[in-house]
């Protein structure tokens, strides 16, 4: 995955069939920035896009470690059984991973298999999937429960998580199973929440934390531009997850004067 989230992404479509290289050529002719990599015998089906178009000879495994090291994005017009194969060798961690989904021969369906959040395979399905009038399917709780995705958070307004990784594993199931979370909110766009339905009642906002009561939640997410001192991360064990928008000086100005 690429270590620049503001870089646009590395796309690579992938089919080792007659018809997965045909809807992979029919979405590349919508993804320009996108490359190929099929079979070299249904390499005709890419014919005449501008596309960068890799077609390989031999096994399609020797292919996965490749592609796993120059894109953040990889579609595979493949079955979902045969990529879970195929790409088990070459796992690391969903911070490494790239994101990681499948569409079915037919274009119907546009899977996310790796990497949904972090790696952004869910938002890539459904991009897929508009691409191609098909239907993205999304196992990710949050996603499902249309609630706060916890370790991506603001990550489009250009903030950065800080906390630990337990922490935020704790506090992400915390959200999905609906218990009591405080949200504060002291810094950063109020336009973070772009879901066409209210936050869950189980998510309390608040604007300082100190007017929180910390033993009546579950978690605390945090957005601040605050220091977070030893004693708080202790008080609160695993139930803090920080997040740090862009500063800019008004909002540095309102840092200082609650400090």
């Amino acid at each position: 995955m690429s270590p620049d989230n503001t870089a646009p992404p590395r796309i690579c479509l992938v089919a080792i069939t007659k018809h997965g290289a045909a809807q992979a050529a029919m979405l590349a002719q919508q993804l320009p920035q996108a490359s190929l990599c099929v079979a070299a015998r249904f390499a005709e089906a890419t014919k005449g896009l501008s596309n960068p178009v890799q077609a390989y000879e031999g096994a399609f495994k020797d292919q996965i470690g490749p592609l796993f090291q120059a894109f953040d994005q990889i579609v595979f017009f493949v079955s979902l059984g045969a990529v879970v194969r195929l790409i088990a060798p070459h796992l690391k961690n969903k911070d490494e991973d790239p994101g990681v989904l499948v569409v079915d021969d037919a274009g119907q369906f546009a899977i996310p298999v790796l990497s949904g959040h972090v790696g952004g395979a869910n938002a890539m399905a459904e991009t897929v999937a508009a691409l191609l009038g098909a239907t993205a399917v999304l196992t990710t709780a949050s996603d499902v429960g249309k609630t706060i995705p916890v370790d991506i958070l603001g990550r489009e307004l250009g903030w950065h998580i800080e906390a630990p990784k337990l922490n935020i594993t704790r506090v992400s199931a915390a959200v999905v199973n609906e218990e009591a979370v405080a949200l504060v909110q002291e810094a950063g766009s109020p336009h973070w929440w772009t879901r066409p339905t209210p936050l869950p009642p189980s998510i309390h906002r608040y604007t300082r934390l100190e007017d929180v009561d910390l033993t009546r939640y579950r978690a605390v997410l945090w957005i601040t531009h605050r220091p977070v001192d030893d004693a708080l991360w202790q008080t609160l064990h695993e139930r803090l997850v920080v997040y740090r928008p862009p500063v800019s000086s008004a909002s540095q100005c309102h840092t200082e004067a609650a400090a």
